[in-house]
């Protein structure tokens, strides 16, 4: 008989629970099962213990705020519109002076730094349904990308109304979208949150081209072995293309579409009028790591969470949300890029080092990448590893396979 979990309250129960689910691991139950509940279970008693134990810090806004200088190539004279003068950035970057709610702002939206990060913003509620203000809309961003044509002259009216009729498109009341996660960047104001919705219909637009190379969806395909089976594409130098080809195979829409300004987001989760499942991809920091958490992320949405009128639009810079569907996309996304056990008994994770993250890397059959962003990411510490975790990366794969043209 299996003994009954209990909350872990010492290191001998944490221990005896860590090896329990190594084996139910290995075992890979089917989904359902008495032992994929208990796997499940498990799982969540040792996250609890952990985060209790060895609570993990929230970055570093000063740090943040370098990484971010680091991977843009800004220098301190590229900041002075966020902060208003040279001697008011060299001061806050010394930790001299504290950020204000207006740098605040202003580095979110320029930077894409989650507001989350810069001063740990607590989660906005859900907005809730108004009239439509179509002069709202990103038209001069929409005409840009060719979503809509340029009006000439006068004819401003032309303009929302051409607005109108590519949102009406997509056969959606605009209220429909449900925001499942605060986005950092002014995300709920009415600019913004009329950009996710301009955004969101392009990708059910793109979704509804391409569904004619995509598979039939079987709810089954998706499972644990699933998600190991994509990380474990993350592998190969082509592992994104890879990876989008196999879920489209099993019936999932993968869109890329490049995320609008001021808007911080990763991906969306949804599925379109008829059903079929879309996953939405802006591949904004166009690294390795966030490429395969973000998609595993919204993965697990489509097989655990969305239903007809769910839409779960994700900025993982952001703080752990309190909402239980995010968190349990969190975990499994994570365990199976990295499994829980082979994490806490590396090296990679003890004494961190680029041999020990080739050493873990290989033995995973993941990407270095993926292991490199979560020392990154659980440390706090963006400047680490940094050219281990595959910047520019992901474009170099998918736009020279043309993704931008076919999706």
């Amino acid at each position: 008989m299996i003994e009954q979990a209990r909350v872990i309250k010492t290191e001998g129960q944490y221990q005896s629970y860590l090896s329990e689910v190594q084996s139910l691991l290995l075992a890979s139950p089917e989904i359902g099962s008495e032992d994929s509940e208990r796997l499940e279970l498990l799982t969540v008693l040792l996250e609890n213990y952990e985060n209790q134990k060895y609570p993990v810090e929230a970055p570093d806004p000063i740090a943040a705020i370098k990484f971010r200088m680091q991977e843009k190539g800004l220098k301190q004279a590229d900041l002075i519109p966020y902060f208003g003068t040279r001697s008011r950035v060299s001061e806050v970057l010394s930790g001299k002076r504290p950020l204000t709610l207006q740098m605040i702002r202003a580095l979110s939206v320029g930077l894409g730094i989650s507001a989350e990060t810069l001063i740990g913003l607590p989660e906005k509620e859900r907005p809730t349904q108004q009239e439509i203000d179509w002069s709202r809309f990103p038209a001069k961003e929409m005409v840009a990308r060719g979503w809509i044509q340029k009006a000439a002259g006068r004819a401003k009216r032309s303009i929302e109304d051409q607005v109108q009729e590519f949102i009406s498109q997509i056969g959606w009341q605009l209220g429909d979208a449900a925001f499942k996660r605060s986005i950092s960047g002014e995300a709920f104001s009415p600019t913004t949150k009329y950009s996710l919705y301009a955004w969101l219909s392009r990708v059910i637009q793109k979704a509804r081209e391409r569904k004619q190379f995509v598979g039939k969806y079987d709810e089954s395909a998706l499972s644990n072995q699933t998600l190991r089976e994509l990380a474990q594409l993350s592998w190969f130098e082509d592992g994104p293309k890879l990876a989008i080809e196999y879920l489209e195979k099993i019936g999932i829409c993968i869109v890329v579409e490049p995320h609008l300004k001021g808007t911080m987001l990763d991906g969306a989760a949804l599925k379109d009028t008829d059903g079929t499942p879309v996953i939405g991809l802006t591949i904004r920091h166009d690294r390795l790591d966030n490429f395969w958490f973000t998609l595993l992320h919204e993965v697990v949405h489509i097989w655990k969470h969305v239903g007809e009128d769910d839409t779960f639009m994700d900025d993982l810079d952001s703080s752990a949300s309190t909402d239980k569907r995010e968190a349990e996309a969190n975990r499994l996304a994570r365990e199976a890029l990295i499994p829980r056990v082979s994490w806490k008994r590396s090296q990679a994770y003890l004494s961190p080092s680029k041999e020990a993250i080739d050493e873990l890397s290989r033995k995973l059959k993941v990407s270095p990448a993926i292991i490199a962003g979560r020392i990154r990411r659980e440390k706090g510490n963006y400047r680490l590893f940094a050219d281990l975790v595959g910047h520019g990366e992901v474009s170099k794969v998918l736009f020279n396979r043309g993704e931008e043209g076919e999706k």
